[in-house]
Order: C-alpha cells, then sequence, then structure tokens
C-alpha cells in the first residue's frame, strides 16, 4: 500500500519562496500522476498541478510562472517549488497519487486515490 507524507510547509512572507516535498512510501504504480492539491479556509480544495511518471508536468494559470514541479526518482519524492508566493498562495497543501488513466495528467480528484496529510502554507502580507 503507497503512502505519502508531505513536509516543508511554514510560514513565509509575501514574495518569499517554500519547496515542498512529497515522500512516497511503499509501491508506487508504474505509470502514475502525482498531484498538488490546496485547500483555503473555506475554499473548496483546488488543483495546483500534476507531474507523470515520465516528469511531465502541468501547472494551473494561477501558479503558473511562479510554481514547478519536479521529483526525484532514485528518492521516489515530488517537489513543488513555489516563488513569488502571495497571501492568497496560504492553505493546506496535498499532494495525491493515482494510475494515470490517459495522455495528461489532470486534477480532477476523482483520478487520485492515495493523499497525504497536508502541509500548512502561510503567506502574510
Amino acid at each position: 500500500q503507497v503512502q505519502l507524507v508531505e513536509s516543508g510547509g511554514g510560514s513565509v512572507q509575501a514574495g518569499g519562496s517554500l519547496t515542498l516535498s512529497c515522500a512516497v512510501a511503499g509501491y508506487m504504480f508504474t505509470d502514475r500522476c502525482v498531484a498538488w492539491f490546496r485547500q483555503a479556509p473555506g475554499k473548496e480544495r483546488e488543483g495546483v498541478g500534476t507531474i507523470d511518471s515520465d516528469g511531465r508536468t502541468i501547472v494551473t494559470d494561477f501558479v503558473k510562472g511562479r510554481f514547478n514541479m519536479s521529483q526525484d526518482n532514485s528518492k521516489d519524492v515530488i517537489y513543488l517549488q513555489m516563488n513569488y508566493l502571495k497571501p492568497d498562495d496560504t492553505g493546506m497543501y496535498y499532494c495525491a497519487a493515482g494510475v494515470k488513466k490517459g495522455l495528461v495528467c489532470w486534477t480532477w480528484t476523482s483520478d487520485y486515490t492515495t493523499w497525504g496529510q497536508g502541509t500548512q502554507v502561510t503567506v502574510s502580507s
């Protein structure tokens, strides 16, 4: 059974940077998608970006140019590098994994069967 553990969250001022890590423990599907989601208080969970087994990434428009995803396959860790952070980026960040079903990994929550516990990111103005 695969488990995901996020780390790297914290408090930062606007304009700062953080790198979140998602460590994979256990067997991971060969052809898989990993996504980062976030949820602010009182708001719905929203997708931030995805990365597939081959390292192809997609990030959503509201973080494009500021956030990047990468992975270290030898360590089974997926990263979310966040730059130029804004107060609107505040929230609980989750990584999630699922079997890749098509050509592209999307941020539909229903595509992801394994979720981490989340790590808090707080951006102050």
